[in-house]
């Protein structure tokens, strides 16, 4: 009998850390002995979200060319933000070593609201684009890159 390879031992992990990065490439720590790194957990696009969160795109695609004509229209920058801010929020499982205040709140936020308000933050851009990169990337939800 020929040996095969069982295909399902490639499948991808249902969350993966990603080690936050400074606008300038630095990993990032909570504390000065480097000790605490900053990790956004993500779901993976694997996961059940990721279809919900795509079908989700794909709607306002569609309802956006209604609206329009049947046109392909970009959303406006606003729109972009919003909606890039609650994808990102939904595939988010937790933030760690870090919090978010900001100016006139009283204390950090939490849960949803803190993923939304980071992500949507436009000088924390450097943490939305690494997000958006890392969950295109399947192979950092593979246990190959857990092991290292």
């Amino acid at each position: 009998m020929t040996k095969v390879f069982n295909i399902a031992a490639l499948a991808v992990a249902a969350t993966a850390p990603l080690h936050v990065k400074s606008p300038s490439g630095e990993p990032l720590y909570a504390d000065a002995e480097r000790k605490l790194p900053i990790l956004i957990h993500l779901y993976g696009p694997g996961s059940e979200i990721a279809g919900v969160i795509e079908s989700r795109q794909t709607s306002r695609t569609y309802k956006r060319m209604q609206d329009n004509d049947g046109k392909v229209t970009a959303a406006t920058r606003e729109e972009r933000i919003t909606e890039t801010s609650q994808d990102l929020a939904s595939l988010t499982a937790r933030f760690e070593n870090f919090e978010y205040q900001p100016d006139g709140a009283t204390e950090p936020l939490t849960g949803e609201a803190l993923f939304r308000a980071v992500y949507a933050d436009q000088s924390l851009g450097f943490i939305t684009k690494q997000v958006v990169k890392f969950f295109g990337d399947w192979g950092n939800f593979s246990a190959a890159s857990k092991a290292a």
